[in-house]
């Protein structure tokens, strides 16, 4: 039976879940459940802290989980990331009073607070810089104005909060983060991990790309499979009409207005686009 860690909490909680729901997997209903069995698919589904799922996975307590890749470098843990899944995505920034530091370099001899001392003490062994790292649980915005820090390495969405306190950020991110995918270093995707792995591909996919279906005159293909290349080549039928034909093609979701007016403009007409429900690839 397959085990899989999946977030009890937070931001990726209800993503992953439903992502999984939409992969064929059985998720639970009540929050308080911590365990939930899908015979159907020969899988367990445990619900855990977020930051322990890395530890879990890489001490080969279940096969595979989903979690942030912050979490997962911080961890240290024996875990390897298989694939993003396209959720949850952050930055994780240095920031100081405004002003005070302008490069990674700036930090050296002086106190880091953060919530990551893992993910933090390698980046800066990386840059070659020698500072104290603060691990902090919870927020760390206020950690310069209270004293325990002269710079904070965190989350950084809008920047908002670290204005509030007369922060702001500098030198190049530390990470860009989203939620990922992992299992054991050591271990090879098995069967049901490669399963996993495809379903959430598909849905990935499924998210990413919509079905396009025009008419175009014989003369233009050429020109019209130009725009919609599709991701092997686009299905090309005939019509009644010889001299039209029906052309169907994967196109990405952020540029499918974009892709229409295009083969409008070409001459193309009766343009559809449809969802994908799920696919594999």
């Amino acid at each position: 039976m397959l085990r899989i860690a999946v977030p009890n909490k937070g931001s990726l909680s209800e993503s992953a879940a439903e992502m999984l729901r939409e992969s064929g997997y059985k998720i639970r209903r009540d929050p308080k459940e911590l365990v939930v069995a899908d015979p159907a698919n020969d899988v367990e589904l445990f619900y855990l802290r977020p930051r322990d799922i890395a530890i879990y996975v890489g001490s080969g307590t279940v096969d595979a989980g989903i979690t942030g890749r912050d979490l997962l470098l911080d961890s240290g843990s024996d875990a390897v990331e298989m694939m993003a899944l396209g959720f949850g995505r952050s930055t994780f920034r240095y920031a100081a009073r405004v002003g005070e530091l302008h490069e990674v370099a700036d930090i050296a001899g002086k106190r880091v607070a953060t919530s990551y001392p893992g993910l933090v003490r390698a980046h800066l062994a990386a840059q070659g810089v020698d500072a104290t790292v603060v691990r902090l649980d919870g927020a760390v915005e206020t950690a310069i104005t209270l004293g325990v820090a002269d710079v904070i390495a965190d989350v950084v969405e809008t920047g908002a909060t670290l204005r509030s306190q007369g922060l702001a950020v500098f030198g190049e991110p530390i990470l860009s983060s989203e939620a990922v995918l992992i299992r054991r270093a050591e271990v090879a995707e098995d069967n049901g991990v490669g399963v996993l792995r495809r379903r959430l591909l598909g849905v990935v996919t499924a998210r990413t790309y919509v079905i396009m279906d025009y008419d175009v005159p014989a003369a233009l293909i050429d020109q019209a499979c130009a725009v919609t290349p599709g991701l092997e080549s686009p299905t090309v039928s005939p019509l009644k009409d010889p001299a039209w034909v029906a052309v169907r093609a994967m196109v990405p979701r952020s540029s499918t207005n974009r892709v229409m007016d295009e083969l409008y403009d070409l001459g193309a007409r009766g343009i559809l686009v449809t969802d994908i429900a799920a696919c594999r690839l």
